[in-house]
């Protein structure tokens, strides 16, 4: 079975960089984003609509690639979580975690027994279709697997310390538009509140261990995010590059026609 090389390098210190899939899941974009220099690919099943079917292949195309392709799942439920496991991600993003209780609920459905309740399927997309001793899978398939909590909420920010010591939970997402959101300043991220926020989660990361990560939609946006101990990015969205790089050379081409 394939290893997590993101995971390990991020619980070993390391900085990682990907990106998010999200409008353009065609067969070309594992290798797209690989030859950019991405570690690793976050297919969105919460706001995007993916279908679990399109996930698979996306997982697949990503096998030999040395790229970790990974889910943010619609909702903190096991038949979401557990599925998009056994498609072949790597990793899960839970979105609009609140709670420890709510935590530990995800975390035991990314692990087999006795550690969790994922069901078992072996010899299928998750192992690659590989036969071999069913233990060691099991072993290989509870540490690889990367657990994201998105911190998103005022709940989630009232709770980040008892979320940030959940036993299996390794990343710690900043969900920035929707915590500005919920705590009624939308957009603006420079207000007190969200600073607040942001200080606490840090805080509470650096407390237990826990890798703080974000998306970043622009250069000066990483480098505040990286001096505030932030090791974990996703830069930008699959349509969002591509609109933005175009914008700006039509922007180009329409001064040069004046």
């Amino acid at each position: 079975m394939r290893l997590n090389s993101v995971k390990h390098r991020l619980l070993s210190g390391e900085g990682v960089f990907g990106t998010f899939g999200w409008e353009f899941l065609v067969p070309g974009l594992p290798q797209i984003v690989k030859s950019a220099g991405a570690e690793f690919l976050l297919i969105d099943m919460e706001h995007a609509g993916t279908s679990y079917e399109t996930l698979k292949q996306q997982c697949a195309l990503c096998r030999g690639l040395d790229l970790v392709p990974m889910a943010r799942v619609p909702a903190n439920q096991y038949h979401y979580i557990s599925r998009a496991l056994d498609l072949g991600a790597l990793g899960i993003m839970a979105p609009m975690v609140g709670s420890a209780a709510e935590a530990e609920f995800i975390v035991s459905c990314t692990k087999y027994p006795p550690d969790g309740r994922r069901g078992a399927a072996f010899g299928f997309a998750s192992d690659d279709y590989e036969g071999g001793n069913v233990s060691e899978k099991v072993k290989v398939a509870n540490e690889r697997t990367l657990v994201m909590a998105l911190i998103e909420t005022e709940e989630g920010i009232d709770n980040v310390e008892e979320i940030a010591a959940t036993e299996g939970i390794d990343v710690l997402w900043l969900g920035h538009f929707d915590l500005t959101n919920f705590l009624g300043i939308p957009g603006q991220f420079d207000h007190p509140r969200y600073l607040d926020a942001l200080e606490k989660m840090a805080n509470a990361a650096r407390r237990h261990n826990k890798v703080l990560a974000c998306m970043s939609a622009n250069n000066a946006w990483s480098t505040i995010y990286w001096d505030r101990g932030f090791r974990m990015f996703a830069m930008g969205v699959d349509s969002m590059l591509l609109q933005n790089a175009l914008q700006d050379g039509i922007q180009h081409l329409l001064g040069l026609s004046k």
